[in-house]
């Protein structure tokens, strides 16, 4: 017993040595003010516990009131500097490559593969960045994606039943869409084949990330093997069919005429799962979530769809799908676009590391240290927008806040890896909306548990009860239009 008694005198006396030790160190680095929290586990558990509520701001905002808007923290086993300052966030992005690397968890690594363009530096980052762009500018929208989109949308809208999970709609929707976009499939057995083992990889991003603990995350690993070998047939077939002439307009033709003889087949049904991931998560929740905040304002629904009711209006054939003039029309969708992008903020924030000692704003950011840009933050700031926390699309009207800086604003992020896909989202969500508020009106089925950001103990499904418009009475635009 009294060896015991000493042993856990001895750790204790340890633990508090390490403590100070910490803290002086990490105090001679003229660090950002803040608390390390418990030596190793630092403040993670306060993190989770934010991010496991209906209401994930307090660990920030907790911290700003305290520190100010750049504070340390120790989260996931490192001392991070946190950032809510637009002018020091815009500083770390455009310094990527320069002052600051892409730095994100191992895990994420293991499920997403080290061909993602998350993991990508240098040189290859720039030339796959390129290449994926060039399948998502106006000019490839407009010509080709719209009637892909606008096709999907309608036909997965179609098979509607009177209940909906409209989050797992939506990300059906988006897988399909980016299916077509990769390797030219439409909806069919072996595409919801590969859904099905798809969705088992997404889910190791939620779990705990250690295999012998979370059977979740052991399985996505095991899965994403799978998916692999039935993507890794795909690219050996089609690269067969374009040694024989046969060509198609998609990501997996342009990575197979790449000029960089590295990539085997095996990498580049890497770089396909990699982009696959890319957009299911991200642009469902943006989906999701303008559905859920236009049914929680009224007004901003009933303008919505006297937009659309007038694009519909103008069309002779009433099964007539969407063309560019149509979507270039849509100027108050634009707004609930903008506002949803601002307060889903689909991208929170990005992880960094300094490559050499960093000075900022009178701090010290020492080589090695891991940085948090949120962005999160700054969109739900009231110093930047009026009643931040408060869903309105009018504020973007009439270019009211065009003159906010860049750095205000950021929900792709920015610099050298802003979001590839930023226009193709736009697109999807604009043409989803048409064909909910044209073709349909909605309640929520359930208890409304869905948060700003969806979390793991919230209802990210979204149940909602729908109506076919042509099924419901009609309602005037002043009206709650989502009433059945």
């Amino acid at each position: 017993m009294a060896t015991l008694v000493t042993l856990l005198i001895v750790i204790l006396h340890t633990v508090f040595f390490l403590f100070l030790l910490r803290k002086y160190r990490y105090r001679r680095m003229r660090l950002p003010p803040g608390s390390l929290g418990l030596p190793f586990i630092g403040e993670t558990l306060q993190l989770i516990s934010a991010y496991k509520t209906d209401n994930p701001e307090p660990f920030i905002d907790q911290r700003v009131s305290r520190y100010g808007p750049i504070f340390t923290t120790h989260v996931f086993g490192e001392a991070t500097v946190f950032s809510t300052d637009p002018e020091t966030n815009r500083f770390i992005l455009l310094n990527e490559g320069k002052l600051f690397e892409s730095s994100y968890p191992r895990s994420i690594r293991n499920l997403l593969g080290k061909h993602s363009l998350l993991f990508m530096k240098g040189a290859l980052h720039k030339r796959m960045y390129s290449l994926t762009m060039s399948f998502t500018n106006w000019s490839i929208i407009k010509d080709h994606l719209l009637v892909d989109i606008d096709r999907l949308i309608r036909l997965n809208l179609d098979s509607w039943t009177d209940r909906v999970l409209l989050m797992e709609e939506a990300k059906k929707i988006t897988y399909e869409l980016t299916v077509k976009q990769l390797m030219s499939f439409d909806p069919g057995e072996w595409t919801e084949s590969l859904r099905k083992e798809y969705v088992l990889v997404v889910e190791g991003f939620f779990s705990l990330p250690f295999p012998l603990l979370s059977t979740t995350y052991r399985r996505a690993i095991k899965t994403r093997t799978k998916v692999l070998e039935a993507l890794t047939l795909i690219v050996k077939q089609r690269r067969k069919e374009s040694e024989a002439g046969e060509k198609k307009n998609d990501m997996l033709e342009a990575l197979l005429a790449s000029d960089d003889d590295d990539f085997s087949d095996e990498q580049i049904a890497d770089i396909l799962l990699a982009l696959l991931v890319a957009g299911y998560e991200t642009t469902s929740t943006i989906m999701t979530l303008a559905v859920k905040f236009l049914t929680e304002t009224p007004l901003a629904l009933a303008q919505l769809k006297e937009e659309h009711e007038q694009i519909r209006g103008r069309k002779s054939d009433a099964e007539a799908g969407l063309d560019w003039s149509d979507y270039k029309s849509m100027a108050f969708t634009q707004c609930v676009v903008n506002e949803t992008l601002r307060m889903a903020n689909i991208i929170g924030g990005i992880f960094r590391r300094a490559v050499t000692d960093i000075n900022v704003k009178g701090y010290t950011i020492p080589k090695g240290c891991k940085v948090f840009a949120s962005f999160r933050a700054v969109h739900l700031n009231p110093d930047h927008f009026k009643d931040a926390r408060t869903f309105n699309p009018w504020r973007w009207q009439n270019n009211s806040e065009a003159t906010i800086p860049g750095n205000v604003y950021t929900p792709f992020g920015g610099g050298p890896r802003l979001c590839p896909g930023y226009e193709v989202a736009r697109v999807v969500l604009s043409v989803f909306l048409h064909h909910m508020v044209t073709g349909f009106s909605w309640i929520p089925a359930e208890e409304d548990r869905l948060v700003f950001f969806p979390t793991t103990r919230t209802q990210k499904r979204y149940p909602i009860i729908v109506k076919r418009r042509d099924q419901a009475k009609p309602c005037k635009a002043e009206q709650c239009v989502h009433n059945i």
